[in-house]
C-alpha cells in the first residue's frame, strides 16, 4: 500500500508576519474628486462677471424698495433690460452700459438719500393711507424721490426713524440676521421690580414666537410710573407693548432714541435731518455693507 505524502502544517499568521506566497497587491486606481458647482447666473450681453451687478440689487439702489420687493418685481416680468423680459434673479447687468426699463419706463438712478426723522404720536410709518392720517414721508421735505421709512413704529410710539431711497441698506437694517439693535425708553404703569427684568431678558413667549430683551435697565422710579431703557436686536409687530403687558405693566409712552450707531439726539417731534457721512458710514459696517 503505497504511503501517503506527509502533511504539510498549516502556516499561522501573525500581525506582522508575511505569508510565504507574496500576494500581488491590486493596482491603484488613481480617483479623480468631482466637485459639484453652482452654476453661474447668466451675465446679459453687454455685462461681465466682473463689472455687472446683481439686478435685483440695482433696482434696490434705484429706490424701488427692498432687494425682496424688487425681486417680485423681476419674477412677475416687469422689468426689461436692453429691450428684453428679464425673470432670471441674479441676472447681472452693467449699469453703465445697458438700458433698464420697469413697465417699459427708463430706470432712473436716483441720488441717494437718508434721513432722520422724529416721529410724533398718530403718525403712520407706511407710505400710502386710505384713511388720510397723518405719514411720516410727508415731514421729509425731498417729495421728488420715492423714499421707505427703515422698519415702522407703530401708530402710537414716537421718536427716531429713518429713511431713505436705499433699498439695499434698509433691507440689511431691518433683517433680523443683522441684529441690528434698537433703543428705547419706555415709560411704564408701576415700577418694575427685579423679577420683572430677569424675566425679559431670558425671553417670554408669543403667539408668534419666543422673544427677549437682551438690555433693560430702570432709569428713572416714580411713584405709579417708571421709565426703562430697553434694547432690542429684532423688532416685531408691537413687541414691547405685548411683552410688557404679560408682565402687568402698560406701556403709558414709547420713544426710539437710536437705531444701531444713528441717536435722536436733540431732534424736535415732527422734525427730520439729513444723516451725515459719518452716519452712513456706520450704519453701513455695522451691516457688513
Amino acid at each position: 500500500m503505497p504511503s501517503r505524502p506527509p502533511r504539510k502544517k498549516p502556516v499561522s499568521r501573525t500581525a506582522g508576519s508575511r505569508s510565504a506566497k507574496p500576494s500581488r497587491s491590486p493596482r491603484k486606481k488613481r480617483l479623480v474628486r468631482q466637485t459639484r458647482t453652482r452654476p453661474a447666473k447668466p451675465a446679459l450681453p453687454g455685462a461681465t462677471a466682473v463689472e455687472g451687478e446683481r439686478l435685483q440689487k440695482v433696482l434696490a439702489a434705484s429706490g424701488l424698495g427692498s432687494r425682496r420687493q424688487c425681486e417680485e418685481l423681476i419674477r412677475a416680468g416687469r422689468v426689461e433690460v436692453d429691450r428684453q423680459v428679464v425673470t432670471e434673479l441674479g441676472t447681472r447687468v452693467n449699469v453703465e452700459a445697458q438700458e433698464i426699463r420697469l413697465d417699459g419706463a427708463p430706470l432712473v438712478r436716483s441720488r441717494r438719500v437718508y434721513y432722520a426723522v422724529n416721529k410724533p404720536d398718530g403718525v403712520i410709518s407706511t407710505n400710502s393711507d386710505p384713511s388720510g392720517r397723518p405719514r411720516v414721508i410727508e415731514l421729509v421735505p425731498n417729495d421728488t424721490m420715492r423714499l421707505f421709512t427703515v422698519g415702522r413704529l407703530d401708530l402710537h410710539s414716537e421718536g427716531l426713524i429713518l429713511l431713505t431711497n436705499d433699498g439695499e441698506l434698509a433691507n440689511r437694517l431691518t433683517h433680523p440676521r443683522y441684529g441690528i439693535e434698537k433703543t428705547y425708553r419706555v415709560m411704564v404703569a408701576g415700577c418694575p421690580e427685579r423679577d420683572v427684568l430677569d424675566q425679559l431678558r431670558r425671553g417670554i413667549r408669543l403667539a408668534e414666537a419666543w422673544v427677549r430683551v437682551p438690555v433693560v435697565k430702570v432709569m428713572s422710579r416714580q411713584k405709579r410710573c417708571a421709565v426703562l431703557e430697553m434694547v432690542l436686536e429684532e423688532g416685531r409687530n408691537r413687541e414691547i407693548r405685548r411683552v410688557l403687558a404679560k408682565l402687568g405693566h402698560k406701556v403709558l409712552r414709547l420713544v426710539r432714541i437710536a437705531v444701531g450707531p444713528v441717536r435722536l439726539g436733540k431732534l424736535a417731534p415732527g422734525e427730520c435731518r439729513p444723516l451725515s457721512r459719518q452716519e452712513i458710514q456706520a450704519l453701513r459696517k455695522t451691516t457688513g455693507m
